[in-house]
């Protein structure tokens, strides 16, 4: 089964019309990312809830933020988004949608297209969530 893909098309501001294709990483790349994330949270001195996958993004958002402002430091936060976006790719001309290439710094003008962007490659990645969530609340591993 090939990996999931979605599109976004921007509707805000300058980048308002944009197309965004969103690929989901392989299954080992999100397995090390989910990890590496829950280890970040745990060592901002985040407890994760007993069903983090029932939060839905915008709770899991505001987990992350506080993480990074309590203890986790951005020099391991930053990869984890670098490695989000690296999911992203832009279809520069809409009417060819069979056309589509990596991001460049000014494919995006705006911060928030950058946060829905991200928000969907988390969203697209979420099962993960649902699956490491009974290890989580068992071991206490996040902690």
């Amino acid at each position: 089964m090939a990996r999931k893909v979605i599109t976004y098309t921007a509707t805000d501001g300058r980048d308002s019309g944009k197309v965004f294709q969103i690929t989901e990483m392989p299954s080992s790349k999100a397995e090390k990312w989910a990890i590496r994330a829950l280890m970040a949270l745990g060592r901002g001195g985040i407890e994760l809830p007993e069903d983090p996958a029932g939060l839905g993004w915008h709770a899991l958002a505001s987990i992350g933020f506080t993480a990074m402002v309590s203890g986790s430091y951005f020099g391991e936060i930053e990869p984890l988004l670098d490695e989000m976006m690296e999911c992203v790719k832009i279809i520069p001309s809409p009417s060819n949608p069979d056309v589509v290439r990596n991001l460049v710094e000014d494919d995006t003008e705006e911060i928030t297209t950058r946060f829905k962007l991200r928000k969907d490659v988390f969203n697209l990645h979420a099962d993960f969530l649902r699956a490491v969530a009974p290890l989580i609340s068992e071991s206490g591993a996040a902690a």
